[in-house]
């Protein structure tokens, strides 16, 4: 039955990326598949033994994350005394290091060997390029207005050779434009 009115359009819903759609399915399967290892090695040898390689695990990745930390402490304190930017050459792997050592101390064998191979030096090179060009090439095509833009600021070169982050911002003139109306201000 109409009654003649019009239905009312609502705005199209943004679609779902698919990383929003398919992550929850992807840590529900890594989290069956790492319980399942766990059956299946503990079967095999025994539930003491997998609860030894849990706790080396834990111990080794506690020690690589307090290792890769101190390590990037030390170049940013360098960088710092220095008066400059840290070095990428020095302090390119620590992320990926920690990542290693946070996958380490997660229960698990799988996450444990994604985290020995993430501890590898040319893995990590090869991990490191690939996500640094993945990085550049998303805030290249980010829109105005989006976090990627915020990385594209305006920078400004001072007389002693130091670069200044800053926005710029466009006042109107006094009298430019009376259209507008005037508000109080904010405080009282």
């Amino acid at each position: 039955m109409t009654t003649g009115a019009s239905t009312p359009t609502y705005p199209a819903r943004p679609r779902r990326s698919r990383v929003r759609t398919f992550l929850p399915l992807g840590i529900a399967a890594w989290l069956v598949l790492e319980i399942w290892l766990l059956t299946v090695v503990a079967g095999a040898a025994s539930g003491f033994a997998v609860f030894l390689l849990l706790v080396a695990g834990f111990v080794l990745g506690s020690v690589v994350i307090k290792r890769a930390g101190r390590r990037a402490f030390q170049n940013l304190n360098e960088a710092l005394q220095r008066g400059g930017a840290p070095s990428s050459s020095g302090s390119g792997g620590n992320g990926l290091m920690m990542l290693g050592g946070l996958l380490l101390m997660i229960p698990g064998l799988l996450s444990d060997a994604v985290g020995l191979l993430l501890l590898v030096p040319p893995v990590q090179k090869a991990v490191g390029r690939y996500a640094e060009r993945t990085f550049d090439r998303r805030i290249r095509a980010a829109a105005p207005g989006t976090l990627g833009d915020a990385f594209q600021q305006a920078r400004m070169q001072r007389p002693d050779g130091k670069v200044v982050q800053g926005e710029v911002i466009v006042r109107d003139e006094p009298g430019g434009d009376s259209s507008r109306e005037q508000r109080p201000p904010l405080t009282r």
